[in-house]
């Protein structure tokens, strides 16, 4: 890929080590910044409104300073600036400027909340607002929603390697510190790796390494135990112009090479998780279409789609996303993004995530789906549960259920809903009180063994003495109740107990 251009210095530790105790006893803290800025302020910045904002943070003191200077991207005073950081040392490797009396920033670095507690920093290219021109190709974008999403899906370790494909600023890079041994952290742009090994060093993480190249290309040969991406999975039918989020690879080419390809580099039972956008093409159903990426790999696994897009907000988004809204080259862009999806039979566009385990079985099933409900954060704890119940669910054949020993999972309650004084309810739901909050309607059978399962007794006997109960016959129960029960499994309401 050739040598990073000599513009981008390392960044010394012991600068790293100084600027991260300014920061952290100035209080410039997720915590801090929170309690500073206040509701209101905060609200309005993401309107991408400042007034609020430079209201709420005035003053010579050092938190008010640091939210001026490097999350609001507002010049503050020379004197001030030197009183309180190493201002020279900090332009000479790109992170300030200092000139006509005030200084700026040349990055945004922000803090960010990592799981053991340590406080986090990540440092990117500030962000490209409208009417301040359209970002730069290489521009390294911050943490947002996507990351937050992403860190909130990564499972627990400890992991003995972790790669984080496609590390941008590197804030997945610091949420896998804690849970592996080695991290290893790839991008084909090298701003990207220095902005990446920026935010690694503020925020004390020393167990990750850079490296450059595109997809797997820079880790041919290894294997992780955990594999997260947020990869550039943006559709677009130009070559890329950001590398941050588009690629030189057709349509949703880029996600589904990403996931046939993550067995080669998982070890048993390692994870892959990335998110991505998938197509809606008109005669296809798109479970299938994103199905058929893993399908041969060996993996079980989850795949959830939260939002679905038509090619014009799709396009509008992104549009907004580079700054190009109202500007010289938009309508043209735009006629043409939506030309390209006309041609390909685009119907829409899927936004999700794709969860792997390399189980390396011949019987592997991946759960497809989609939830576009609220779910109980962060997901990363219970996703292993998840995948064991819908494998699980997908492996028990009949006689094997009527045998089992099945339990209600905790936190699930049940609802009856009918007419008041009715003798006998309308619909009966189960609901999830915690987890993916799920709710399912159920007969009365499977409401009944919901009242009495604990484990301590096959299936078969518990719907034999429902079936005696309620007058039904207890054949016909056994035949039925299986497929139902099935996919209550795989869906977490009832749990295997041996």
């Amino acid at each position: 890929m050739g040598p990073v251009p000599e513009s981008l210095r390392p960044f010394p530790r012991r600068l790293a080590d100084r600027l991260r105790r300014i920061l952290i006893d100035a209080d410039y803290t997720v915590s801090g910044v929170r309690d500073r800025l206040g509701g209101t302020a905060a609200r309005a910045l993401a309107r991408e409104q400042l007034v609020p904002a430079l209201r709420a943070t005035g003053g010579e003191e050092g938190l008010g300073l640091l939210l001026r200077l490097w999350w609001l991207q507002e010049p503050i005073a020379d004197k001030a600036a030197r009183a309180l950081l190493p201002v020279d040392e900090l332009a000479e490797h790109g992170l300030l400027s200092a000139a006509g009396g005030e200084v700026r920033a040349r990055v945004h670095l922000g803090p960010w909340e990592l799981e053991d507690g340590r406080p986090g920093y990540v440092v990117s290219d500030p962000t490209v607002r409208p009417g301040q021109g359209v970002p730069r190709p290489d521009h390294v974008v911050g943490a947002g929603g996507a990351s937050s999403t992403l860190s909130k899906l990564i499972v627990d370790g400890p992991f003995e390697r972790a790669l984080d494909l496609g590390t941008g600023c590197g804030v997945q890079a610091l949420h896998l510190s804690s849970r592996a041994g080695e991290v290893v952290g790839t991008d084909l742009n090298p701003r990207a790796l220095h902005l990446a090994e920026i935010s690694c060093a503020l925020s004390g993480v020393d167990n990750a390494a850079m490296r450059r190249g595109s997809l797997y290309e820079p880790v041919e040969g290894e294997r992780f135990g955990l594999i997260v991406s947020n990869p550039p999975f943006v559709i677009t039918p130009e070559p890329a112009r950001y590398t941050y989020r588009e690629s030189d690879m057709g349509g949703d080419a880029l996600c589904a090479e990403l996931v046939r390809r993550a067995p080669e580099h998982l070890t048993d039972g390692g994870w892959c998780q990335l998110l991505g956008n998938w197509l809606h093409v008109e005669g296809e159903d798109w479970r299938d279409r994103v199905g058929g990426w893993v399908a041969g790999t060996g993996c079980s696994g989850w795949v959830v789609q939260r939002d679905v897009q038509d090619p014009a907000e799709y396009v509008e988004l992104w549009l907004r996303d580079s700054c190009e809204h109202g500007g010289p080259e938009y309508t043209r862009r735009y006629d043409a993004w939506l030309d390209y999806f006309e041609r390909e039979g685009v119907k829409g566009v899927g936004f999700g995530w794709i969860c792997l385990r390399n189980d390396g079985a011949q019987d592997a099933a991946v759960r497809v789906e989609e939830l576009r409900h609220e779910i109980e954060q962060p997901v990363g704890p219970y996703l292993p549960g998840v995948v064991d119940g819908a494998m699980t669910a997908h492996r028990l054949t009949d006689a094997a259920l009527l045998s089992a020993h099945v339990a209600l999972a905790p936190g699930v309650v049940e609802e009856r809903i009918g007419v008041p004084g009715a003798p006998d309810p309308q619909r009966i739901v189960l609901r999830q009180e915690n987890g993916l909050h799920r709710a399912a309607q159920v007969g009365t059978v499977e409401a009944a063994l919901a009242g009495v399962c604990d484990g301590t007794m096959p299936v078969g006997p518990l719907l034999d003495a429902i079936a005696q109960l309620t007058e039904q016959d207890a054949a016909q129960v056994r035949k039925d109740a299986p497929d139902v029960l099935r996919s209550l499994i795989a869906e977490g309401f009832f749990r295997v107990a041996r």
